[in-house]
């Protein structure tokens, strides 16, 4: 069965849903058919296509069985087609009480003939400025136009 996400937001939580559970069938179920999709984790490495996307997740599930991945400092723009979210994920691994180094995070969706889908996560480690630094909005979930 298809889901059909019918906005990047659905599409944003499923993923971060699907981290949290260490569900790699419905992690994957969130990306476009696209042969081109990406996914850039923070050590660098460019992953093209749903085989390379789902393999690098696997191995990440099985070293870490629990992660929490908790968004903040958002900042979306929203067209017809495509919205582009960027995020400052805060992420816990098991039971460590401590985050690790905080990730800024860019999801690309596409909206298609079965909904809104995922097609880039480029993720990197942010500096050490506060999620508020460098200009963000008061508003941090105000949605914005793609021109």
């Amino acid at each position: 069965m298809i889901v059909v996400f019918p906005s990047p937001e659905d599409v944003e939580a499923a993923f971060y849903d699907a981290i949290a559970r260490g569900d790699l069938n419905a992690l994957m179920s969130v990306w476009s058919d696209d042969e081109e999709i990406v996914c850039i984790h923070p050590t660098g490495q460019r992953l093209t296509g749903a085989n390379a996307i789902r393999e690098s997740w696997r191995g990440i599930f099985a070293n870490n069985p629990r992660l929490s991945v908790r968004l903040s400092g958002s900042q979306r723009w929203h067209g017809m087609l495509m919205a582009v979210h960027n995020v400052v994920e805060t992420l816990h691994i098991g039971d460590e009480q401590q985050p690790h180094v905080p990730l800024l995070s860019t999801n690309v969706f596409q909206r298609g003939a079965s909904g809104w889908r995922l097609v880039a996560h480029h993720s990197s480690t942010a500096a050490d400025n506060k999620p508020g630094d460098g200009g963000d909005s008061d508003d941090e979930n105000a949605p914005r136009t793609l021109h």
